[in-house]
Formats: C-alpha cells, structure tokens, sequence
C-alpha cells in the first residue's frame, strides 16, 4: 500500500503486534493524553474521542505522517468497565460480567494532518461470559495480568477460561479491528494514488 510513514499512537504491544498484520513499516510513538469517560458520552462516543485524540496528540508533532489512533472500551449496557485499579477491582468486574454479553467497542482514527485527511471509526463485538465461580475468577486473576486491560481481562490470555461465545471481530477484542483497518487503508491508500495521478 502507497501510504505516508505510519505511526502508532499506543503503547500497547498487543495493538503494536496485531498492526504488524497490516502495515510492514511503523513506528511506535505513544501519545500521552490522559483518555476520557465522560459520563454524557456513549461507550462508541468516548471510543472514538479518546482515538482522536490520541491520534491529533502525535499528528501535531508529526504532520507528514499517517498517525493511527486507538482506544478499546467494555461495556455493559451504558455502565464503562475501565482499567482495574487492583486485583479486587479485577475480581470485582469479571464477577459483573460473568455469564452475561457485554460489548467491546474500538475506536480508531487515522490521521494525516499534512495532507487534510482524516477516518474515524468504530468496530463492536459482543462478548459472552461463561457462568464463573468466585474462585475461577480468583484463579484467573491471578493467572494473568489484568491491571492494564479495559474489563479486567485478555481474550488472547486464557480467554477460553472465561469466554464462552464471541460475535464480531476477535481482533478487536484483543484491541486492533484488523479486517477494518485493513480496508480502510487500502481505501487511503487508493485515493492518495489518485490525488498523486491529478497532479
């Protein structure tokens, strides 16, 4: 694909390695805008802000460049499952989330400053819980580090312990919507060789 130099704006290696299925060449620059929840906002709405602004953080400091922007978030019905504070606060959340379907929402923005262009979208998948047990969920906890995961958990570790169905992109779960990405920037790609073609 003809693009511009791309960069990450995140510092998760989750999100660092799914983009490695998708772009050959990138540079990882994490953007440090604190990611906002307000309360007004819908879970796709904060999904797509906090993208955008990860994404316009970076791109102001590198206008030449493709910046690609992220942010993954759990939801139950209107109710935001962040980032646990500890490992109670882990047990707490998958303890709500066990044996329901909650959705998991990615946003992500692409933005190249100095060409005038911008994509900003969202990809969502319903994720089923199997019914856990206090100890399972202790068990898991302590089995795989959940402090750093939006719902307390990582559906590439150990997710077959806890998941029971999912519907929708399994990348976007683990925090890339692949399939997505993908085709937007073949779409990037293909209109910047015509913009280069009317030249």
């Amino acid at each position: 694909m003809n693009l511009p130099p791309v960069i990450l704006a995140s510092a998760s290696p989750r999100r660092v390695e799914l983009l490695r299925h998708v772009v050959f060449r990138f540079k990882v620059l994490p953007s440090d805008v604190p990611e906002s929840g307000h309360e007004h906002f819908t879970p796709r709405e904060i999904a797509l802000l906090n993208a955008y602004r990860k994404a316009r953080a970076v791109a102001k400091r590198f206008p030449d460049s493709l910046v690609i922007g992220a942010d993954t978030v759990v939801a139950l019905g209107t109710t935001l499952f962040a980032k646990p504070r500890n490992k109670r606060d882990a047990c707490r959340m998958l303890g709500e989330l066990e044996g329901r379907t909650h959705e998991v929402l990615t946003g992500v923005c692409l933005l190249h400053l100095r060409g005038h262009r911008q994509s900003v979208f969202a990809e969502q998948t319903a994720v089923r819980f199997l019914s856990l047990t206090e100890a399972k969920i202790r068990s898991y906890v302590e089995r795989v580090h959940t402090l750093d995961k939006a719902g307390a958990y990582a559906i590439q570790e150990e997710g077959e312990s806890i998941v029971d169905s999912i519907a929708g992109s399994y990348t976007n779960v683990v925090g890339l919507p692949v399939e997505r990405l993908r085709e937007e920037l073949r779409q990037w790609a293909v209109a910047a060789e015509f913009e280069s073609a009317r030249i």
